[in-house]
């Protein structure tokens, strides 16, 4: 592909968006990259920019100074409040590739309620379902005592990946309900609730990046969201991920693309929805069929650290061919290694923690690689700064040696209240 190099600009400070940074420097078409705002690791693969990704007016000046060819928002948050809208419709702006859907979009992922609707719209296979507001909250609580137990609750907006309860008792599910309508337990996230059948199953997430027409499918990952070893405790924004999926097998794939994938992608574009950009398909395999359990408009955290390290393809390259509606599926070329990462935590974490904790031990590790989530630098140290501090990755020949290689480099980092769970991939 012989095209001019690219002055990219990416949104976020997260583990998914250091991934993302090390993948698009790798690339021969980028050229300067930026990060806005980014954290400590980050900065070794661009310049990272003091801009919060809410701020679309200080975006504007960063792709004007800079003069961005490609923006790319990591996190759903811009997405979800219109930055591709509010970039394609400034004269000064729009000739920008945002790799990213509409405002519209994103409602995807920014309203339950609404991906619901189009799931049963397209007829893609999801758990049964019903919406309640504070309107009809009697006629919801009538719904929850007819439902078997265990059931689902969910705020319909961004709760921060707060949002589901999922209740084992029918006095749980009331609780939960009126704590998120009555109580405003997540604002204006929660003044819709959606209820849903429970799924027995096994998950998994599979991202596919759209042009509105076509599709690549990248490879496909599973996380680990509780805090506690044996998938025990408090959910976490993700402690850990493999790829491949040893159960996502030719046969089950197949299903997941004939019956989700390309309904998903050809639902959007009849029904005029601009999206170009990343899916995040949140599945559940239940006797081995595939049901959609959430939609995200962006890769996943820390999905991304194992999904990007598998992925052969060059990442600035697809975006090109999806800015101009060249993607054709069949062009992802993924590893045959296996990735494996853990992330480190801050003692407390998901509850309260402490932050500006020094970190030690980078120059010990070897063979895997470093994704800074909540990280910053002080005084030349790099400290802590977030809940999820840092992922380690490594790929072999299989999970458990990939494992084995981030876990022994995860010994060498140090901080104070450093936790990591060391059971990621247990179950394979």
């Amino acid at each position: 592909m012989s095209v001019k190099k690219q002055n990219i600009l990416l949104l976020g400070a997260g583990g998914r968006e250091c991934t993302l940074a090390w993948k698009l420097r790798q690339s021969p078409l980028c050229d300067n990259l930026y990060i806005a705002p980014g954290n400590a690791g980050t900065h070794e693969y661009g310049t990272n920019l003091p801009i919060a990704v809410s701020d679309f007016e200080g975006i504007k000046k960063a792709c004007l100074d800079h003069q961005i060819d490609i923006l790319l928002p990591g996190p759903e948050d811009p997405l979800v409040a219109g930055i591709y809208d509010f970039i394609k419709a400034d004269d000064q702006l729009k000739h920008i590739i945002v790799a990213g859907p509409s405002k519209e979009g994103a409602q995807l992922e920014g309203s339950k309620a609404f991906s619901k609707r189009f799931m049963q719209r397209h007829g893609i296979p999801t758990a049964a379902y019903r919406e309640f507001t504070a309107d009809n909250y009697a006629e919801g609580e009538a719904y929850i005592r007819q439902q078997p137990i265990p059931v689902v609750l969910k705020a319909d907006g961004l709760a921060a990946g707060k949002g589901v309860v999922i209740a084992q008792s029918t006095d749980e599910a009331l609780t939960a309900f009126r704590s998120m309508i009555m109580d405003r337990q997540f604002g204006d996230a929660g003044s819709k609730v959606v209820i849903e059948q429970f799924l027995d199953g096994i998950e998994l997430s599979v991202f596919a990046l759209t042009d509105g027409r076509d599709y690549a499918l990248l490879p496909e990952a599973k996380d680990y969201k509780r805090i506690g070893e044996g998938d025990t405790g408090l959910n976490t924004g993700g402690m850990g991920a493999i790829s491949p999926v040893p159960f996502a097998d030719e046969l089950f794939m197949n299903k997941v693309i004939t019956r989700i994938v390309r309904p998903t992608v050809d639902g959007l574009r009849s029904e005029g929805i601009v999206y170009n950009g990343f899916i995040f398909f949140g599945l559940i395999k239940v006797q081995g069929e595939p049901y959609v359990i959430e939609y995200n408009c962006r890769m996943g955290d820390p999905e991304t650290e194992v999904v990007m390290p598998r992925l052969e393809n060059d990442l600035v390259e697809l975006i090109l061919l999806m800015g101009q509606g060249r993607l054709t599926e069949g062009i992802i070329k993924h590893s045959a290694q296996a990735a494996g990462a853990v992330m480190l935590v801050s003692g407390g974490y998901p509850g309260d923690y402490a932050k500006g904790k020094i970190m030690t031990g980078f120059q010990q590790v070897q063979g895997s690689m470093l994704f800074h989530a909540g990280t910053t630098t002080r005084d030349g140290n790099v400290v802590t700064s977030g809940g999820r501090v840092l992922a380690i990755t490594s790929m072999g020949r299989d999970i458990k040696e990939a494992l084995a290689k981030s876990y022994e480099n995860a010994a060498h980092i140090s901080y104070e209240g450093c936790y990591y769970r060391r059971d990621i991939g247990w179950e394979f």
